[in-house]
């Protein structure tokens, strides 16, 4: 009864965005002097100042064409609801100039927003991918951030190619993803999906993530998450965390992870925090329902995360750990340890609850499931082997951007 409670309130609020955002005033980017493979930036920005003062519903077009697009911030608040349709394709330089909020193309401080269209947000990131090397570089610009929006909507669109991360998500309430897609070869670097930090009731809907970084990312302060109907591959699979590394983060409450398909991914579904690391809590994440198809550490919990040994992997993650369950996850693995259960010698997980897995490994050779500081609760049909203790770890499973 609660999910269905859950699942018509989404419903409505999806519908009450789309009512409440028909525009009854158009202000097309052309009109305010873009050209086709020309500079859109200022067009783009004066179309936004005319909407954002409307006292009625507004919408911005960019139609069909390729645009050029420098840095900008399209900031509220705004007198009334705003729409932007993108049909043709933004492209951003190919140097790695970003915004001042780190951005390329930042929307921020707005109400009852959507972003909506068949366009593509080019980030021209290829060059860029190499640019610190294996190092995580966090001075090149985010495709798209979404900054302290509120009862908003981004439907329909592309990233392509980001520099860094796809989109960014902080400060949000009640935003929706729906039949976004993004796109970047396995090789890019730091090209995180979707990352959400510090946002309440963020869903994730019907999307399509092929990239070289964690498909969603979960960082501290995301509460109330709902990932569902995501195809993710290439890329690390989908995260909660890395949590921990970090002064003053905040906790990390009721994520659910449903029905969602992962093809040849680094990782299937993870937790992970730094050790030697700052207090907080993650609890009441779900994964269910998962299908896998040959991917690499189905199943896992990293407490020990330590890309690149930059950190005390000996000193306990000091991240609590409660309320995590995985179901009904099915497929194939391409290594033989199905599952890898690695929580805090300081603070053991909590009610952590394993239920009807069915994962075959495609190699040759027995297969592994280990646990360690934790005792998970199994149930169901399983295809696992006995949970046996892993032996001292003391990295990271999978060596990778902290994202």
């Amino acid at each position: 009864m609660e999910n269905m409670m859950k699942f018509i309130v989404a419903k409505f609020v999806l519908v009450l965005l789309v009512s409440t955002t028909r525009a009854h005033t158009v202000f097309d980017v052309t009109a305010e002097g873009a050209k086709p493979e020309g500079d859109a930036s200022q067009a783009l920005m004066a179309a936004w100042g005319k909407a954002c003062a409307c006292t009625e519903p507004s919408k911005i077009l960019i139609p069909k064409g390729l645009f050029l697009l420098s840095p900008v911030t399209l900031q509220g608040p705004c007198k009334c609801a705003v729409e932007l349709e993108v049909q043709g394709t933004l492209k951003a330089s190919s140097d790695n100039k970003a915004g001042k909020e780190g951005g390329w193309v930042t929307f921020q401080r707005i109400d009852q927003f959507t972003l909506t269209g068949e366009g593509i947000f080019d980030g021209q990131g290829e060059k860029a991918w190499g640019a610190c090397g294996t190092n995580f570089c966090d001075k090149l610009p985010i495709n798209i951030r979404f900054d302290f929006l509120n009862n908003s909507l981004v439907q329909g669109i592309t990233s392509l190619n980001s520099k860094q991360f796809h989109i960014n998500v902080l400060g949000c309430n009640n935003l929706t993803f729906q039949s976004v897609h993004v796109t970047a070869p396995a090789e890019s670097l730091n090209t995180d999906g979707i990352h959400i930090g510090r946002s309440c009731g963020v869903n994730i809907i019907d999307t399509i993530i092929h990239t070289g970084d964690d498909c969603v990312s979960i960082g501290d302060g995301a509460k109330n998450v709902s990932v569902t109907n995501v195809e993710c591959g290439p890329g690390h699979g989908i995260a909660i965390g890395s949590l921990g590394k970090f002064e003053n983060e905040e906790p990390v409450l009721g994520i659910t992870i449903k029905n969602c398909t992962l093809n040849n991914t680094d990782n299937g579904v993870r937790i992970k925090t730094w050790p030697a690391s700052t207090d907080n809590t993650a609890s009441s994440i779900h994964f269910e329902g998962i299908n896998m198809n040959n991917v690499s550490n189905p199943i896992l919990i990293d407490q020990v995360y330590c890309p690149w040994n930059r950190c005390n992997a000996k000193v306990p993650s000091r991240v609590k750990l409660s309320d995590i369950s995985f179901k009904n996850i099915k497929g194939t693995s391409s290594t033989p340890l199905l599952m890898k259960l690695v929580c805090s010698s300081g603070i053991p997980c909590e009610a952590v609850e394993v239920a009807d897995i069915d994962i075959k490994y495609t190699g040759v050779g027995p297969t592994q499931a280990q646990c360690t500081n934790v005792k998970p609760t199994i149930s169901g049909v399983m295809s696992l082997p006995e949970c046996t203790e892993a032996v001292a770890p003391t990295a990271a499973v999978a060596a990778g951007p902290a994202a």
